[in-house]
């Protein structure tokens, strides 16, 4: 996941140098606390590995710890490859930056004009999504479509076709103006990176391949693997357990790319002007802010994020099923940083604190030992949700939990009866009865404690709710925009005779009727039901989920 491929040899290939030369005095060393803190998540469990490289006008570092795999696994470098997700969308934006350039798209191009005459692209007030709102993140698409049901969660990507991809968009309603609001979305840079292949008469992997990473000298960044990549590709983990490599072909441009430590500061000295070359002034446009990223402190521009702080941190993040990764630069102090693990935890706090001391690396939890019967009391079924039963089991003294749909996790124990989890920020406490018996698990999530009863053999989930038929001209009562806290709004509105629902920065859902009043989603175990004053006017609604009811007043 070894070619012999040093920064020598890409200087020769491009023949352009501008302060990047590892040849030269070294660049910092990666600091001790960082190293301190990447040992402590791989020898806690955290991580299965991790590989920092660190760019400056000094040259580059790379610091790696940990092993690709259990038990014998090796040793990652700067050569190991790995999935880098959601980065591959700044690509897909240089992609763009370098077409325009070539005057072969324009930023302002709408979609409609670069698909097939039989896909209809939606539009909102004739403003029609143009290549530079799917690059920013404004297009008023969601993150990803409603068709988008994977035959294998393990691989989720890997079926959704090109036919699905102009279904979704052909039939989508756009809820918001176009250009008005930041919403992240991989299925809008997925259309993208479809979109640009279809202007140049290439696959995206030959896009890449022949406009950037020839440019840079970067031949280990493709989707396709070469033999050497295979031989060097860290396997992907969640906790210790191996998961399968995701394959992303429609969607290419949102987060099919693998990579190396060693390739990627050779983007970012790119990026950074340490190095010269044909993309230099393409690259620069994509670090120009173009809208509010949906916080204060944070603007995106194509593709690149840039966040406010002490320094201003230009930057994009990944994940993919068992990888997650980071690449940043700072342009006033001339330091770039890329972070790649071969697990679903991430190092996003490494990346930061590199590039700006001002924020802080994450406390690392230790896990402590727990006699094994003790472990063995916990193991069981709990219920997640009406129907959908939490299995915590203990596997070679582990335990490890598992949710229908997703992938089973390990949890590791801060006390005999506190948990913590890694993939995710959570916490398991274990509840006993006056007898000693384990009744339940508490999991912490977001602020919130939700209760999960332990249940036997003789557990019968309730009966399925059944879905009933009412009057199309009811629904339209129920439309409007439900204030559930403030900034998170649900937003209510029919489709061909349907009600549909969406969350703040979630895709929009379909709700199903079970009396006039009451809905029931079936993606997730949560209902809605519609509260009218006496003048009969519908005021708010009430979310059902999870053992709690939400009341969310109409604001409009």
């Amino acid at each position: 996941m070894k070619l012999d491929l040093r920064s020598a040899s890409i200087v020769a290939a491009t023949g352009l140098l501008v302060g990047f030369s590892p040849c030269k005095a070294q660049a910092p060393d990666v600091p001790e606390d960082v190293k301190a803190s990447i040992r402590a998540r791989v020898d806690h469990g955290h991580n299965m590995s991790i590989v920092v490289g660190v760019v400056s006008p000094k040259g580059t570092r790379y610091f790696a710890y940990g092993k690709t795999a259990l038990p014998d696994g090796g040793t990652p470098d700067e050569d190991t490859v790995f999935e880098i997700g959601s980065i591959t969308k700044v690509f897909t934006s240089l992609l763009l930056a370098d077409m325009v350039e070539r005057e072969e798209v324009a930023f302002d191009d709408p979609i409609e004009r670069y698909l097939p005459d039989a896909v209809h692209a939606p539009m909102r007030n004739d403003q029609s999504i143009t290549l530079e709102h799917l690059a920013t993140q404004t297009s008023g698409l969601p993150r990803m479509p409603d068709n988008f049901a994977p035959a294998d969660p393990s691989n989720p990507y890997a079926d959704y076709s090109v036919e699905q991809l102009y279904e979704f968009l052909s039939n989508h309603t756009l809820r918001r103006d176009v250009g008005a609001e930041y919403e992240y979305s991989n299925y809008g840079v997925g259309l993208l990176g479809h979109i640009l292949t279809l202007a140049a008469g290439a696959s995206y992997d030959e896009l890449i391949q022949q406009r950037i990473a020839s440019e840079l000298g970067m031949s280990d960044t493709r989707i396709a693997l070469t033999s050497s990549m295979r031989s060097r590709l860290a396997p992907g983990h969640s906790g210790t357990t191996e998961v399968a490599n995701w394959d992303i072909p429609t969607l290419a441009g949102a987060g099919a790319l693998r990579s190396t430590a060693r390739d990627m500061l050779a983007f970012l000295a790119a990026n950074m002007g340490l190095r010269r070359s044909r993309l230099h002034s393409a690259m620069r446009t994509t670090h120009e802010a173009r809208h509010d990223a949906g916080s204060p402190n944070m603007r995106i521009g194509l593709g690149w994020h840039l966040r406010r702080g002490e320094r201003e941190v230009v930057w994009h993040n990944g994940g993919t099923g068992g990888y997650r990764s980071f690449a940043g630069f700072v342009d006033d102090s001339q330091i770039g940083v890329v972070v790649l693990s071969n697990t679903s935890t991430s190092p996003d706090d490494i990346g930061f604190h590199l590039l700006d001391p001002s924020s802080p690396l994450r406390e690392i939890k230790v896990p402590v030992d727990v006699d094994p019967a003790i472990l063995e009391r916990y193991v069981g079924k709990y219920e997640f949700q009406p129907g959908v039963l939490a299995d915590i089991a203990l596997q070679d003294g582990q335990l490890t939990v598992h949710v229908e749909g997703q992938q089973r996790f390990p949890i590791y124990a801060a006390s005999e009866t506190e948990f913590f989890l890694t993939v995710v920020d959570a916490q398991l406490t274990f509840v006993e009865n006056e007898d000693g018996e384990v009744t339940a698990v508490v999991l912490h999530q977001g602020g919130a404690d939700r209760t999960l009863r332990k249940v036997g053999a003789e557990y019968q989930p309730p009966p399925p709710r059944v879905e009933v038929a009412v009057d199309p001209t009811l629904l339209e009562d129920y439309v409007g925009m439900y204030e559930l806290a403030p900034g998170v709004v649900l937003e209510v509105s029919t489709e061909d005779g349907k009600l549909m629902a969406q969350l703040t920065g979630q895709a929009r859902y379909q709700v199903f009727a079970e009396s006039e009043t009451k809905f029931f989603y079936k993606v997730v175990d949560a209902q809605i039901t519609f509260v009218r004053n006496e003048e009969a006017v519908v005021t708010a609604l009430i979310l059902h989920q999870g053992g709690r009811d939400q009341t969310a007043r109409r604001i409009q």
